[in-house]
């Protein structure tokens, strides 16, 4: 062959080479854009779920709600963008122009996400410009751990902002329940928009403001001034919705305050309790297991489909033994008082059924009454004195939880009521508290006695009811109990 009929067959193939090459480009790009894509897409070079109809149009909807934060200027082409609901979330982002974006996944899945969970994302402290929760804290268990690490990434000083979208939040107490957990962020503005499901969602912007280490301490301490809790608020628009105060004094009090049960409202019952660090309950002069905590608390309490952590508050010892094999609940074998020191504390006994020659069952036993050091109380005389060390409960309260805790309280302590709850607003501990179920010991109408008081306790119904009213007026959701 010539030298010059040898360039030509040359020519000849890489030209057939070139068509063919770029008949396969173009088949390729048909087949992306079929998919509702680009050749670009980085869906296109990933796992064939991202290219099925129903995840494309997941994200189209995400594109709907990101392009406003566009307009607004949250976000650039050179934003460090972190997503924390699924891949969808980036791509449409990157799909908008913000080229970096990635989402955090379990598993590693370039090149749209990135392997990590939400105890430990894998980006350096306030290294981002904007994260993208979507409903990731609504469909996580540990929003708390979650809320705080989207917060440790964002860039402070207004640099960083972060997007959620919630179907909780529609309330005052919800929503301060959430900006609880993020203490370093503000709420920049919340509307409302359209679920995937027809469902109504709330989306809420936070901007990240210059670190405070003592925002989130101080909050969860409460407030130090009586009756005047930061967060109380949001706590009276619930108590607005709570039963009535039994303003007259029943004449046969046994009776009316347990029909009262059947007219409590929960506060689970009037509110989404679900973005909480934790939840506890804690039962103060709690007898047995079964007085109140095995009987009414983990079968009727409306606890929201989350798991309590159990305080038991008992000083007597013949109900201790009961707890030793109780799971889940903590016993506290003490008195609760103003203060730590050690009390006289009167036991009467009932008619309970004798197991040995000194040992009786504790079935019958009456609840006990922290006594003065000068002796008997007035009119009444006790079988058993007891002395038995006592801790300051408010205290105790601003070490063991905090704002961002779910707490229920259950208070029977024969009358040291009105000495605990003064204490409690005094110091700010009740501020913490979000359900308060409180038996107020008066000198009420005898069942064996018509016409005659007892004489057990000095105070009166109006006393009761002036600490109940104070109660609601701190922001705490009480109910008369019995």
């Amino acid at each position: 062959m010539n030298p010059a009929r040898r360039v030509t067959f040359a020519r000849a193939v890489l030209l057939l080479g070139v068509v063919a090459l770029g008949l396969w480009l173009l088949s390729v790009e048909f087949a992306v854009v079929g998919a509702g894509g680009s050749a670009a897409d980085p869906a296109a070079r990933s796992p064939d779920a991202w290219r099925t109809r129903e995840w494309r149009r997941e994200v189209d909807r995400h594109a709907a709600v990101l392009r406003r934060h566009l307009a607004d200027g949250m976000l650039a082409a050179s934003s460090v963008a972190v997503c924390l609901g699924g891949a969808q979330e980036a791509l449409a982002l990157r799909e908008l122009g913000v080229v970096g974006a990635v989402a955090v996944a379990r598993k590693r899945s370039p090149p749209l996400a990135v392997a990590g969970n939400g105890r430990r994302l894998p980006f350096p402290d306030s290294s981002v410009d904007f994260v993208f929760a979507g409903r990731a804290l609504d469909n996580t268990k540990r929003q708390a751990d979650l809320a705080s690490e989207a917060a440790r990434i964002m860039k402070p000083d207004g640099h960083g902002h972060l997007v959620v979208l919630t179907s909780g939040a529609s309330d005052a107490y919800s929503l301060r329940s959430l900006q609880a957990l993020l203490p370093s962020l503000r709420l920049l503005r919340s509307r409302v928009i359209n679920g995937a499901d027809g469902s109504t969602l709330r989306e809420l912007v936070f901007r990240k403001h210059a670190d405070v280490s003592t925002t989130s301490r101080s909050s969860s301490n409460g407030n130090n001034s009586a009756g005047n809790c930061t967060n109380r608020d949001h706590k009276l628009e619930i108590i607005g919705l709570a039963e009535p105060l039994i303003q007259e004094e029943p004449a046969k009090p046994w009776i009316t305050l347990k029909r009262n049960i059947k007219n409590i409202r929960y506060l689970p019952a009037l509110a989404d309790i679900g973005f909480k660090r934790r939840y506890v309950y804690i039962d103060i002069g709690a007898r047995s297991y079964g007085s109140s905590i095995g009987s009414w608390f983990r079968k009727q309490y409306p606890k929201q489909n989350h798991t309590f952590e159990v305080f038991a508050i008992e000083a007597d010892p013949a109900f201790h033994a009961d707890y030793a094999r109780r799971k889940g609940v903590t016993l506290l074998p003490y008195a609760a008082w103003v203060r730590n020191e050690t009390l006289s504390f009167e036991i009467n006994d009932g008619p309970g059924k004798t197991v040995h020659s000194d040992v009786r069952k504790p079935n019958g036993r009456g609840m006990g009454r922290i006594r003065p050091a000068a002796g008997a109380m007035n009119g009444v005389s006790s079988c058993e004195v007891r002395r038995i060390p006592a801790f300051d409960l408010a205290e105790w309260l601003k070490r063991t939880v905090s704002e961002q805790d779910y707490v229920v309280m259950k208070m029977d302590v024969e009358g040291t009521e009105f000495d605990l709850i003064p204490r409690m607003i005094g110091t700010g501990a009740i501020c913490l508290v979000d359900e308060l179920f409180l038996e107020c010991h008066y000198n009420r109408w005898q069942r064996c006695c018509p016409g005659e008081r007892s004489p057990k306790y000095s105070n009166t119904y109006g006393e009761c009811l002036d600490l109940f009213t104070s109660l609601r007026n701190s922001g705490v959701l009480v109910h008369q109990w019995w």
